[in-house]
């Protein structure tokens, strides 16, 4: 499995899951753009990347809360490459506390902006690169939170809200890009466990069935789905709760 010709952007791949879904798809080959909240950390992932013998990895910021830092994100992609092949929306503010008063007005605005504005305004600004692309697909990291009746994390009402509209979002977004060849992947996964994939914790992360879901299967669940023949529609990927 390789991705030396899919060329990649990935919003909040600065630290965790965006991350590690960055560093896979660059040892596989793949072109990746990848932005952060505050540039200095996307770029330090970026150099992480080119010690290790990877150029074509770029870094930008990408504020998901700032409709003209997204634009300005696209933008600047759009100055480096004509088409991109998968667009991964992971940025999400993650918001903690089940008390609906224990959070600001601000950290709810930011936390619903950053999610749900921020995803759907993401995918706008790069839908023409996508559309130049042979193979689009949309990939976002939704969570076990934008499911209906889910009620087994203890993420903050805003937090629930904003994956909610994710979700949404994604199921319109799916029907309504198909018949431009857009495939739109969501993944909806509980509390999950991530290690560093430049750390042997990666390669010896227990995986039976009473351990927690692991970064390294959702990162192959994302694999497997953009891999498939451009017939393959896999809308979305659920996950049980141990």
């Amino acid at each position: 499995m390789r991705f030396d010709n899919h060329r990649v952007v990935i919003t909040s791949a600065g630290r965790d899951f965006g991350r590690t879904l960055a560093i896979r798809l660059a040892d596989l080959g793949a072109e990746v753009f990848l932005s952060a909240r505050g540039l200095a950390a996307a770029e330090r992932v970026r150099d992480e990347f080119r010690d290790r013998g990877h150029e074509r990895v770029h870094a930008f910021t990408c504020d998901l809360t700032d409709p003209a830092s997204i634009r300005e994100f696209a933008s600047a992609v759009a100055r480096r490459t004509d088409r991109v092949d998968v667009l991964v929306n992971n940025g999400s503010r993650y918001l903690e506390g089940p008390d609906l008063l224990s959070a600001t007005d601000a950290d709810v605005v930011d936390t619903m902006a950053s999610g749900g504005t921020g995803t759907v305004l993401a995918v706008k600004n790069f839908l023409p690169l996508l559309l130049n692309s042979d193979k689009p697909d949309v990939v976002t990291m939704v969570s076990a939170c934008g499911t209906p009746g889910h009620h087994r994390s203890d993420a903050h009402d805003a937090f629930y809200a904003a994956k909610s509209a994710q979700a949404g979002f994604t199921e319109i977004l799916s029907r309504r890009l198909r018949p431009q060849g857009v495939r739109v992947i969501s993944l909806y996964p509980p509390d999950f466990d991530n290690a560093d994939p430049l750390t042997e914790e990666w390669d010896s992360a227990p995986r039976q069935s009473t351990d927690n879901l692991t970064a390294q299967s959702l990162v192959e669940c994302v694999l497997f789905a953009v891999t498939q023949p451009r017939d393959c529609f896999i809308k979305a990927f659920h996950f049980e709760q141990v």
